[in-house]
């Protein structure tokens, strides 16, 4: 009967109410026998601790598919968002990214690499720029270029954001306008428009909903991802995707 309670605690079934019908003095002995048990078998902690990791995990994941099922047009369907690799993919990679995000430079050439080699994810990505003004000033020159000059214009300035060394400043954004052939002067007057402005706004609101608060964050089919993930690793959660 001790051992049986001890396995009942140990899993985290039924204490309180075994606690309840103890005397002080049982309770006390049922403490110790408990510690005991533990001291001498510490591997049940932890596997209890990975039990409790994966159910967290689980529910995590269960409460992000439904964000992502809630926020589905916004997350898949704005016309403000840069739209590449196979635009009738079966599975869509979503990213959320800020140009002077380390991690996001990091992911930058794998995700490349992804979207490239599976040749059936469509891949979205979203302005999210959370590390300062240099971020914002590098995200509304992206999209002026993309509002000005179109998506082939979006895709070569985003590309060069990550392989830029040094701050995002005015005198950056015209010498890589002027190296692009782009027109400087149209862009700068757009990167403070209303439509700029909305586009990182709605942007910072959908991420909100979504409860993400860093970058790199991708949204891949229901899933979401918080965070920087090798290149096999984000494959996998594709091919799962494709499972259902």
């Amino acid at each position: 009967m001790k051992l049986l309670a001890l396995s009942a605690l140990v899993a985290g079934l039924a204490a309180p109410a075994l606690a309840q019908d103890m005397t002080d003095a049982e309770r006390q002995v049922f403490r110790k026998e408990v510690r005991d048990y533990l001291m001498d078998n510490p591997e049940v902690l932890m596997e209890a601790i990975g039990v409790l990791e994966e159910r967290q995990q689980a529910q995590q994941a269960d409460s992000d598919t439904a964000l992502v099922q809630q926020n589905a047009a916004a997350l898949f369907a704005t016309p403000a968002d840069w739209v590449g690799g196979n635009p009738q993919g079966d599975v869509t990679v979503v990213e959320f990214m800020d140009y002077r995000c380390g991690y996001c430079r990091q992911a930058f050439a794998e995700v490349e690499d992804l979207v490239t080699a599976d040749g059936n994810i469509r891949f979205v990505l979203k302005e999210f720029p959370i590390l300062g003004d240099a971020s914002v000033l590098a995200s509304r020159f992206a999209l002026a270029v993309k509002m000005t000059a179109g998506d082939e214009a979006y895709k070569t300035v985003h590309d060069r954001f990550f392989d830029l060394r040094g701050e995002v400043t005015e005198a950056t954004l015209t010498r890589m306008a002027s190296d692009l052939g782009l027109d400087w002067s149209a862009i700068r007057e757009r990167m403070d428009s209303a439509e700029v402005t909305q586009v990182i706004a709605d942007n910072h609101a959908l991420a909100q909903q979504l409860q993400i608060q860093g970058t790199p964050t991708f949204v891949i089919g229901e899933s979401m991802l918080r965070g920087y993930l090798s290149e096999e690793g984000m494959a996998q959660m594709v091919a799962q995707e494709r499972r259902g």
